[in-house]
């Protein structure tokens, strides 16, 4: 029978079949790591002296704790006492059990979504796991990739392998032509305003059609990314030669590259394969998207009016936001400016920043950071220029790192501040106690910056 790439990357990982009683031995190719969701799963291997089963088959980073700026003197300036533990005691536990780990002194440090994929770790036809929701960002490749609580992480570091139940399937369809300032940001933000933040909820998501196909893999990663807040177990899309061109030559990948393209490339969905659910939406219809609420479903076009309340939650949504319905969203005076995190830290989306910045100002009082995603890219984006770009124009240039996003490493707002945000969460206090957070595409949150307020990036530009 017809199989979608779900399923045959599934079929391909089952070490016992599922019961009624019992969910699938699901085997795990790709195990990655960092500082916050490990040091219990190390403990527990220790206490019952166990060793890791698979350290080839297990990568670390550092990300989450890591400050994003350097002391005079050289120092890091960890937020607390506790976050350069966490820090030290990965770096321990992985030198340990021989795992590969990129730390201060690698290279290839960086947010643990990024660098997998820029170590050629991250392939099609693989099971990836790791201790954070956003593993979705490697289905980008044709992978089925999901986070894991902590007792899972020390589920797999021991044996290699994951109980769990088969999800359904869900194709989401996108055709026809964006418009002109439609990101893949948007894009991902318009598909969970539709669906809502429940809509994904027990399924596996397939992102199917011309726009998916037409993305860069910077993009796929961004829409990938943002699965999980579609509720959803995994997000992919299909391998095709923007994804074999992306890996080529990269540490990871097999040394018979052309053989394992072959293989990678029939895993694509089979003609007259079955979704459990299927939803289409029109390329045309997407414009650039913010969200208004305090989670990722409170999404709505720049330009249009804020939506009305249809119940107690979004009404307590708006009360936290302080924003009226009715009325547009742009023009709001906005604190804070973010660009990074694993949504939307790579070079395309540190590129789309600097057009928009490139030239000039950061209004007075409002306070930007650029956070770039790995060391790679930051090297990368300061071989380009773009580092200047940001600094000329009253932007701080940060080191890699988790930052913003959730905060852990003590970079947040204020109370009562407003972020225009990059990442992927906006519920109360994600960013800072009281802190409230629109999230948007680079883009728009360049535009914001420059202008002080909400700006629709289209009434902005490249600049000259």
């Amino acid at each position: 029978m017809p199989k979608t790439l779900f399923d045959k990357v599934w079929d391909r990982h089952v070490v016992v079949a599922e019961t009624d009683a019992h969910p699938a031995t699901f085997y795990i190719d790709l195990h990655l790591i960092h500082e916050v969701t490990s040091p219990q799963a190390f403990t527990v291997l220790r206490e019952r002296g166990l060793k890791v089963r698979r350290p080839d088959r297990t990568l670390a980073t550092i990300d989450h704790s890591t400050p994003t700026l350097i002391n005079s003197d050289g120092s890091r300036p960890y937020v607390t006492e506790q976050a350069g533990k966490q820090v030290e005691l990965l770096l321990a536990n992985t030198a340990e059990h021989g795992i590969e780990t990129h730390g201060w002194d690698s290279a290839n440090r960086g947010i643990v979504h990024v660098m997998g994929p820029e170590l050629g770790a991250t392939q099609p036809g693989m099971t990836i796991v790791c201790g954070d929701s956003h593993t979705s960002t490697h289905g980008a490749f044709g992978a089925i990739a999901f986070g894991i609580g902590t007792t899972q992480v020390g589920h797999v570091l021991a044996n290699q392998c994951i109980l769990m139940r088969r999800p359904k399937t869900m194709a989401i369809h996108v055709n026809g032509e964006l418009q002109d300032g439609v990101t893949p940001k948007d894009v991902i933000l318009a598909i969970i305003a539709e669906i809502g933040v429940g809509g994904g909820t027990g399924y596996a998501l397939e992102y199917r059609g011309n726009v998916f196909e037409d993305m860069s893999m910077d993009g796929r990663m961004t829409v990938c990314n943002m699965s999980i807040e579609a509720g959803a177990r995994c997000g992919m899309i299909a391998p095709d030669q923007t994804t074999f061109d992306y890996l080529a030559g990269r540490k990871f990948v097999p040394e018979d590259y052309e053989a394992a393209c072959e293989d990678w490339a029939a895993l694509a969905t089979d003609d007259g394969a079955v979704f459990d659910k299927e939803v289409h939406i029109r390329a045309e219809d997407i414009r650039p998207m913010v969200t208004y609420g305090t989670h990722p479903g409170m999404g709505m076009p720049i330009d249009a009016l804020i939506p009305a309340a249809t119940d107690k939650a979004d009404e307590n949504a708006l009360d936290y936001m302080q924003l009226t319905s009715g009325v547009k969203i742009t023009g709001t005076a906005v604190d804070r400016v973010f660009i990074g995190s694993c949504t939307n830290s790579r070079m395309e989306d540190l590129r789309a920043a600097a057009n928009v910045m490139r030239g000039r100002k950061v209004v007075d009082n409002l306070i930007a950071i650029v956070v770039p995603g790995s060391e790679l890219i930051k090297q990368q984006a300061e071989a380009e220029g773009l580092d200047k770009i940001f600094i000329a124009a009253g932007a701080e240039w940060r080191e890699p790192g988790c930052s913003m996003c959730l905060g852990m490493n003590g970079d947040i707002g204020r109370p009562g501040e407003l972020i225009v945000s990059t990442s992927n969460r906006n519920f109360a206090g994600r960013q800072g106690p009281g802190v409230r957070t629109i999230l948007a595409s680079p883009e728009t949150a360049a535009a914001t910056a420059i202008a002080g307020v909400v700006t629709d990036p289209r009434t902005i530009g490249a600049a000259a």
